[in-house]
C-alpha cells in the first residue's frame, strides 16, 4: 500500500473525536447538569475549584468513553439503523480494537482526576465504570434500559456528595432517583426516533415497551422528576429561587410534550436535544439559592 495514502495522526485523532461524539455535546451536558446539582447542593453553593474542574472534566471523559464502548458493542447493529449507520466504527473507518482502546484510555484518565479525593469516591468510581461499560448490553434484554442509563448518567450525584461530605445523605439518593426518571423521559424521546429500526432488530427500548402510552409515560417521568426534586428542596429548606428553577424546568417539560405529541421523529429528537435546558433550569435554581442567596 502506498504510504502516502495512510492516514496521518491528525486524521486518526479526528476519527476518534467522531467516535466519542465531540461534535455532539448534548450527552456531556445531560451528565454534567445533575453532577453540578449535587456538587452545589452538597457544598452549600461553595464547591472547590478543583472539584468543579474534576467533575466536569471527568464527566466529559466518561461520557466519551461510554460512546466508544457503546459503539464497540453495537457495531453489528448500528449498520441497520438509519441514524447510526455512518458512525466511524460501523463504516469501517476505525477498528473495534481501536474503539475499545479509546474507551479504556479515557476511563483511566478520568480515574486520575479523583485520586486526590477520598476512598468512598474511589469505590464509587469503580461502580460508575461498571455501569458505563455494561449499559450497552442492557439494551439487549431489559425492557426499559433507559432506567439503567439514568443510574449510569446520574452516578456523578453520589460521587459529588461523597467528595464533599464523605458520605451520601438521603437527599443525594433521592436526587439520583429524580435523575433516573429524567433519563427515562429524555431517552424515551430519543428512542422514539429509532423505534422503527429497533423493532426490526428486536432491541428493547422504553419507546417500544411503553407503546401507545409513550407520550404519557414521558409526561409521568417528568412529573416524577420534578416531584422528587421538590422533596430534595424541602429537605434542604430551599426557597423561592429553587422553586423558580423547578417551575422553569416544568415549562421546558411541557414544551417537550407538545413537540412529541404526534410522535414525529424530528420533533422527538428536537425535544431530546432541548433537555439541556431542563437540567440547566434546575441547576440555576440551586445556584441562585445557595451561591447568591446563601
Amino acid at each position: 500500500m502506498n504510504s502516502s495514502l495512510s492516514p496521518t495522526v491528525f486524521q486518526r485523532l479526528a476519527l476518534y473525536a467522531r467516535l466519542v461524539r465531540i461534535d455532539k455535546p448534548i450527552g456531556i451536558l445531560l451528565l454534567v447538569w445533575p453532577t453540578l446539582w449535587a456538587l452545589w447542593a452538597a457544598s452549600q453553593g461553595r464547591p472547590s475549584l478543583y472539584y468543579v474542574f474534576a467533575f466536569v472534566a471527568g464527566t466529559a471523559l466518561m461520557r466519551s468513553a461510554g460512546c466508544a464502548i457503546n459503539d464497540y458493542f453495537d457495531r453489528d447493529v448500528d449498520r441497520y439503523v438509519e441514524r447510526t449507520r455512518d458512525r466511524v466504527l460501523t463504516s469501517g473507518l476505525i477498528t473495534a480494537n481501536e474503539a475499545l482502546g479509546v474507551s479504556i484510555a479515557l476511563a483511566l484518565v478520568s480515574l486520575v482526576l479523583i485520586l486526590p479525593m477520598n476512598k468512598l469516591v474511589w469505590a464509587l468510581s469503580v461502580v460508575a465504570v461498571f455501569l458505563a461499560a455494561t449499559y450497552p448490553k442492557f439494551k439487549r434484554f431489559f425492557a426499559i434500559p433507559q432506567a439503567y442509563l439514568g443510574i449510569a448518567f446520574g452516578f456523578g450525584i453520589p460521587m459529588a456528595y461523597a467528595a464533599v461530605l464523605e458520605t451520601i445523605p438521603l437527599e443525594g439518593w433521592i436526587m439520583l432517583a429524580a435523575n433516573i426518571f429524567w433519563a427515562v423521559a429524555y431517552d424515551t424521546e430519543y428512542a422514539m426516533v429509532d423505534r422503527p429500526d429497533d423493532l426490526k432488530l428486536g432491541l428493547r427500548t422504553s419507546a417500544i415497551t411503553f407503546g401507545r402510552w409513550d407520550v404519557a409515560a414521558v409526561g409521568f417521568c417528568y412529573v416524577a422528576t420534578l416531584a422528587l426534586l421538590g422533596v430534595v428542596g424541602a429537605m434542604l429548606d430551599y426557597g423561592w429561587a429553587y422553586a423558580a428553577g423547578l417551575a422553569c424546568a416544568a415549562g421546558v417539560a411541557a414544551r417537550h410534550l407538545w413537540w412529541i405529541r404526534n410522535r414525529d421523529r424530528a420533533a422527538c429528537f428536537r425535544a431530546f436535544l432541548h433537555n439541556t435546558w431542563f437540567g440547566f433550569s434546575v441547576f440555576a435554581g440551586i445556584f441562585v439559592q445557595t451561591s447568591v442567596l446563601g
